[in-house]
């Protein structure tokens, strides 16, 4: 049975931004960015209030469709509980449509808000983070992001589905299940983003990638992807071949050409750098102070470049 939560439940979310792929790791690897959007979330007798400030505040719903309301709706129902009246507060600092993130973000943040408001109810309602990674997920369709902002750190994440081992079948009837872990960064690594002015949209850019690789790029993605665990754990100074790839960074080049250009201007002095999930923004690892005349370069190409460090997972109180 459902309960209906009392007005007056306050909760404070600070949630941070994320990378996904790393390079090879595509759809699988992620880190979590110091970064963060916080949302404020109270319980009232009827109705819903929101209002956004910062980021995408003007490109946002501000109702019920929004993203951050639709994803507190699901956290209390998976807990069990409901409420007649939200009011709900968004300060967004991360980047929109620049791949940070940021509707992970939202959802991780709507469904921690969730879970947190229905524990203060009754701490016996509380779930884990496995089920926050699941329910995320299932509005992302993938974990990579979504999990790098619950956990925190460096993850990786997967999907299993009951699909029998052939692939045959229809996949969208498919039960599936999100996991991820996390994994403790080299103490050394200090990522650094370049970010454009201009959007990319996730869909367009996973729309450029094939339905079929060849063998041999399959197989050095594997080694890859492996090769990076090993260098953002234990060996910074393999980053350089652990952040190659050829599954998707080739396919989308020609949609993002000032990334691609710092890509490849950043690799040629010795900087591991990647797209930062779908792009436009440019991630690289750093075990020193980035070059002066790199950043003067990047600002005078309309770049921002922030070094905001390796972040925690969600935090409520």
């Amino acid at each position: 049975m459902t309960r209906t939560l009392p007005a007056g439940i306050t909760v404070n979310v600070r949630v941070p931004a994320s990378s996904a792929n790393l390079g090879p790791g595509f759809d699988s690897l992620g880190i979590a960015l110091g970064l963060y959007d916080e949302i404020t979330v109270s319980t009232t007798d009827s109705g819903l209030t929101i209002r956004v400030e910062g980021e995408g505040a003007d490109d946002v719903p501000w109702g019920p469709s929004h993203l951050v309301v639709r994803a507190i709706e699901r956290g209390l129902q998976a807990a069990g509980v409901w409420a007649d009246g939200l009011d709900v507060v968004c300060h967004n600092v991360i980047p929109h449509s620049r791949g940070m993130g940021s509707s992970a973000s939202a959802v991780v943040g709507g469904l921690a808000a969730g879970r947190g408001l229905a524990a203060k109810f009754d701490a016996e309602l509380a779930y884990g983070n496995d089920v926050l990674v699941q329910l995320a997920s299932e509005f992302e369709g993938h974990p990579d992001n979504a999990s790098a902002s619950i956990l925190g750190g460096i993850v990786v994440s997967w999907t299993e589905t009951d699909q029998p081992a052939n692939g045959n079948g229809a996949a969208d009837h498919h039960t599936r299940t999100y996991r991820a872990v996390r994994l403790e960064p080299h103490p050394s690594l200090r990522p650094i983003v370049l970010i454009p002015e201009e959007r990319s949209s996730t869909a367009h850019t996973r729309g450029l990638l094939p339905d079929m690789v060849p063998h041999g790029d399959a197989a050095f993605n594997a080694s890859r992807a492996a090769l990076a665990v090993v260098a953002l754990t234990q060996r910074p100074d393999l980053l350089m071949p652990a952040t190659a790839d050829r599954l998707h960074q080739g396919y989308r080049a020609s949609a993002l050409p000032l990334t691609t250009k710092w890509i490849e201007r950043l690799r040629t002095a010795g900087i591991p750098a990647t797209v930062s999930g779908a792009g436009p923004t440019v991630l690289a690892w750093l075990t020193g102070e980035f070059p002066a005349e790199l950043r003067e370069l990047a600002i005078s190409d309309g770049l921002r470049v922030l070094e905001p460090g390796i972040a925690d997972g969600v935090l409520v109180d």
